[in-house]
């Protein structure tokens, strides 16, 4: 690549290549707008732009929730801030709650569009219990069909 400079602040550039299909020759002019503004008597300041910063695929504070997997049947209309809040509430509830008032609450969620509910209770149990319901006294499958879904 030859440089060539001029009186008139432009740099003049001539590429050669040479390629199997043949030869290809550019010309490029790149003007100093720095030493023209320069030479005209106008200030420039140049300042580098802060680099931006990666965006996070996961907000902060949910940064925890990102090793745990969201609610299985979260609409999936929902966006993400709405979807953990959601995730929070049910894991709170299945935690302190009875299976009819987990029921009522799943029930009201899917009125409101906020989460997909099964037809089978099994898969719902199964992953209300993923979510830390207890599976034992009182907390059965079987309890858990009675009031799914009334």
């Amino acid at each position: 690549m030859s440089e060539q400079h001029d009186f008139s602040g432009v740099t003049h550039y001539t590429k050669v290549d040479v390629q199997p299909g043949g030869i290809n020759i550019q010309h490029v002019e790149h003007l100093h707008q720095a030493d023209i503004l320069q030479a005209l008597g106008i200030e420039l300041e140049v300042r580098r732009a802060p680099k931006a910063k990666e965006p996070a695929t996961v907000a902060p504070e949910h940064q925890d929730e990102q090793r745990e997997e969201l609610f299985h049947f979260v609409h999936p209309e929902l966006d993400d801030e709405e979807a953990w809040r959601i995730h929070q509430a049910i894991k709170r509830l299945v935690k302190n709650q009875t299976i009819q008032d987990i029921c009522l609450y799943l029930a009201k969620l899917e009125k409101e569009k906020k989460i997909l509910l099964p037809i089978t209770p099994g898969s719902a149990y199964k992953e209300l219990v993923r979510m830390g319901m207890p599976d034992g006294e009182g907390f059965t499958i079987k309890n858990f069909q009675k009031y799914y879904k009334k």
